[in-house]
């Protein structure tokens, strides 16, 4: 069976990628991560079927982990009552050797830990069991979202003798599914050590199907090489511009322009326009023209050509910023934006 991660840049047609593999003749499993992504893959289902089809699910990387794969097997038996979204206290953590290790005093599982849990009570090979009778296929988008014992719970369903397709983009990795301690914590740091994971793991990895980006036209790809040194290159020639906001009549002409979405490292809520986040844009792709704010440090660091200087969590956040864009993108200092802004 078909073993594979796909290894995509912005733009480059992931959720089309997992779409076109979808017929009317296998069973599939469709999971993701954020529930942006999940609506995005569930309406695409849908326009390719024009409704979801009784062999197709489309889960959240939870819902099934404990829908599916935890609940059928362990509920009754454990009787616990659901997930507990909350990280454990300290002092649980030091329990590895107990069942409060997993599990809240309030009866529900710490979410961090399921995937674990499932590890330790020997259920890895009961799940691929159920996978294999219920499903032809396994499709994991934004799989770079996977982090701690979820990344090695993906990793161990390798041997399921079903089509596996995992699709992701490394550098958009600004989230991830969960976090324990030092499980896995520098599992993004080294793009090549990260890719050996899969090829050990089983995984063939593939990195020309999805390398060239089909909303990001030239300007914007050679700017995010040049800036953030991440390589992407476009699919058409397509020549835009990036214009720098530098006194306040035209950043108040910006914000007022609800055709350019103004994206905000956080809280864009406070400013009072037609505005996102910069890592929660993540899996939209129905801008035109974006206007990216930076701090006055990013601010300077953009004016000294220096943004790949920044934290590798804040850089990939703006990687997916700027990949938003399928027109112009504006740079503007926050301070042109700030006198609006919401206590």
């Amino acid at each position: 069976m078909d073993k594979r991660v796909i290894f995509a840049v912005a733009g480059s047609g992931k959720t089309s990628e997992i779409i076109n593999r979808l017929n009317a003749g296998k069973r599939a499993i469709l999971i993701t991560y954020t529930e942006n992504n999940y609506k995005h893959l569930r309406n695409k289902v849908m326009e390719k079927f024009g409704y979801i089809p009784s062999h197709i699910s489309v889960m959240t990387y939870f819902s099934f982990l404990h829908g599916f794969c935890y609940r059928p097997m362990l509920q009754q038996k454990m009787k616990t009552k659901g997930l507990y979204l909350k990280l454990p206290a300290e002092s649980v953590t030091r329990a590895r050797d107990k069942m409060s290790h997993y599990r809240h005093s309030s009866g529900r599982l710490y979410y961090n830990r399921l995937a674990k849990f499932l590890d330790q009570t020997r259920s890895y090979e009961d799940v691929i069991k159920r996978l294999e009778r219920f499903y032809d296929q396994i499709f994991v988008d934004e799989v770079q979202d996977f982090a701690a014992n979820d990344f090695n719970f993906l990793m161990a369903l390798s041997p399921a003798k079903i089509e596996m397709l995992l699709v992701g983009d490394f550098y958009q990795h600004t989230f991830d599914t969960s976090r324990d301690g030092n499980i896995n914590c520098s599992l993004h740091k080294d793009i090549e050590k990260y890719e050996k994971r899969f090829t050990t793991a089983g995984y063939e990895v593939d990195k020309e199907t999805l390398k060239e980006s089909w909303r990001c036209g030239t300007t914007v790809c050679d700017f995010i090489r040049e800036n953030l040194k991440i390589e992407i290159y476009p699919a058409n020639q397509k020549h835009t511009e990036i214009i720098n906001i530098q006194d306040q009549t035209s950043a108040d002409f910006i914000r007022s322009d609800n055709s350019t979405v103004k994206l905000f490292y956080d809280t864009h809520h406070r400013y009072e326009c037609h505005s996102n986040n910069w890592g929660a844009c993540k899996g939209l792709d129905h801008y035109e023209d974006v206007c990216i704010i930076l701090s006055e440090t990013q601010w300077q660091q953009y004016l000294n050509g220096q943004l790949y200087k920044m934290k590798p969590r804040t850089k990939n956040k703006l990687y997916v910023a700027c990949t938003r864009a399928r027109g112009k993108i504006y740079f503007s200092p926050e301070h042109f934006f700030a006198e609006r802004k919401k206590n």
